[in-house]
């Protein structure tokens, strides 16, 4: 039975759930149980797995199994967007074919969540605002808005084009060239979200949490032992992102990165009015690896991320957190020179998983095992889909949507290791350097 060693490090610094009422975790796994089926990861794609099991399923047992806390989880750490639309591809026919398959699942997936917020009444402050997708220079914008726009009309998606005086007028910063703004992207608190979803769970599931897997075996029957506890299944879907290949599935084919984000204090009055009063609004950059994702949230917050890192060990340390913290002032009081008494409350990092050719690490990987893993760093929709579909496969349900999960296809090998480190070090340098006019 192999050990996994390399467990998730999450720490409470997670901004977005530290501004909602204390929560209450489940109990972790004790003693020796049985299900019929286990999910592994109760982020995303593993809340959407456990439930739609229980729907395919209602007389089946669901074990649902937490290494850490929803919410605390990579899931409940991310910036809190919903996206429907692709981005930064060209117009050829075959990114035209992958575009309208992204349009479908990534609409199915917020479908999906609308469904559990409204008949659950989740209060994760869920808002179809759209979103601006952003570029700092006249280069990015001909580079990558330019051609973004033209995809865009190629798939006859509603779309407005904003020049900087007009990003202005709405979002309140003068730093940005220019942006385009589609309409479907929702806005959300991660946190919130994912609390909602695991406190309405059908009947037939149990979630453990504070439950690491640290021992596994397969055969005719999923047995995972727990430090408290030990669980047999005769099926398994597993949803733990860049940690699958510790279960022994897409080994070196997953790339592990950290992105750090910080939350200001409410503004005041006085601050908003600086900014125009603008409502809620989200931006994501032109490159997403250099510059500046914000959200101005309902609760009159502004959220920074900034950059994201190669990551492939887990661990944050007050050092990093406070380097963070220092690129994410720079970067805010660049975009709003007029706010400089607002200061950081929360600043956090969460993981995001990628693969070397952005394709998911989804289907049947054993007999008897299903996997929703590696959400390139569209977590909310990719990740919610992804659980859905697997879930619907394990089944045998008949979802027109699992051909456009394949057709998406598997990650690709990485190099050696050693190399890889290396090679992915040396390429995050060289695209700051390249890119550094979208800083």
């Amino acid at each position: 039975m192999p050990a996994i060693s390399f467990l998730p490090d999450n720490d409470a610094t997670n901004g977005w759930n530290r501004i909602l009422p204390q929560r209450g975790p489940n109990p972790a796994l004790q003693g020796r149980q049985r299900a019929d089926w286990i999910v592994v990861g109760a982020g995303f794609a593993g809340l959407a797995a456990a439930r739609r099991l229980a729907e395919n399923r209602p007389s089946d047992s669901i074990a649902l199994i937490e290494a850490h806390e929803v919410a605390e989880n990579a899931s409940g750490r991310n910036s809190g967007f919903a996206i429907d639309v692709p981005h930064n591809t060209s117009g050829s026919l075959i990114e035209l074919e992958a575009s309208q398959r992204y349009l479908r699942l990534s609409r199915a997936a917020i479908d999906h969540l609308h469904r559990q917020v409204t008949d659950h009444k989740i209060d994760c402050q869920w808002s179809r605002r759209g979103k601006y997708h952003a570029a700092v220079s006249a280069k990015g914008s001909a580079e990558i808005l330019e051609p973004f726009v033209k995809e865009l009309d190629a798939l006859g998606e509603p779309m407005r084009w904003l020049d900087g005086a007009a990003i202005e007028r709405e979002l309140g910063s003068s730093y940005y060239h220019s942006a385009v703004y589609t309409p479907g992207c929702v806005l959300l608190n991660p946190a919130a979200l994912t609390r909602g979803l695991a406190g309405s769970l059908p009947v037939n599931v149990t979630l453990y949490e504070h439950s690491p897997v640290v021992v596994t075996s397969y055969g005719n029957e999923i047995e995972l032992a727990t430090p408290e506890g030990f669980m047999r299944a005769p099926r398994m879907i597993l949803c733990v992102n860049g940690f699958a290949p510790e279960f022994g599935f897409f080994r070196d084919r997953l790339l592990r990165f950290s992105a750090y984000a910080s939350l200001t204090r409410p503004l005041t009055e006085r601050e908003r009015e600086l900014l125009g009063k603008p409502e809620e609004w989200g931006l994501t950059p032109a490159n997403a690896f250099v510059s500046t994702t914000m959200r101005y949230t309902q609760d009159n917050r502004i959220l920074i991320r900034h950059h994201i890192f190669y990551a492939p060990r887990h661990g944050v340390t007050d050092k990093n957190l406070a380097k963070a913290r220092k690129s994410h002032r720079r970067a805010f009081l660049k975009r709003f020179p007029m706010l400089r008494d607002v200061d950081f409350d929360y600043t956090w990092a969460g993981y995001v998983c990628l693969s070397r050719n952005y394709a998911p690490g989804f289907g049947r990987v054993a007999t008897n095992i299903w996997t929703a893993v590696c959400q390139n760093a569209v977590g909310v929709t990719k990740g919610t889909i992804a659980g859905v579909l697997a879930a619907d496969m394990a089944c045998g349900e008949d979802n027109p949507l699992i051909s456009d999960m394949e057709a998406l296809g598997k990650p690709e090998k990485l190099p050696p290791r050693w190399l890889r480190s290396f090679g992915v070090r040396l390429k995050t340098r060289f695209d700051l350097w390249r890119y550094r006019y979208e800083i």
